[in-house]
């Protein structure tokens, strides 16, 4: 069984590494946003692209609030949620499992 719990909390590991790297590429993008960015420079484009799929719907749900966009405060809020949410719980069902 602690071989399970060990895959378990390596899994945790992993997608709170994640979360946590996918939080500063939204950080990165709202930054750059309040400049005027060069469309055509390749991490601008990466940002866009990586960011996009979650960002979108989000400002389909809740659109522009007094001017601005809050897409990426509500996705970092989502992406904390699911650090303490599911990550955790991971990792607390690898320990009950040892």
């Amino acid at each position: 069984m602690f071989v399970l719990s060990n895959v378990l909390q390596g899994t945790a590991t992993v997608l709170d590494t994640v979360l946590w790297l996918y939080m500063w590429v939204i950080i990165a993008r709202a930054l750059i946003s309040w400049v005027n960015p060069d469309p055509w420079n390749p991490i601008v484009q990466f940002l866009e692209r990586a960011t996009e799929p979650v960002l979108t719907p989000i400002r389909r749900l809740v659109g522009w609030r007094m001017g601005m966009d809050l897409s990426p405060m509500i996705a970092i809020l989502i992406l904390v949620f699911l650090q303490y949410a599911v990550v955790q719980s991971l990792r607390d069902f690898a320990v009950r499992m040892h």
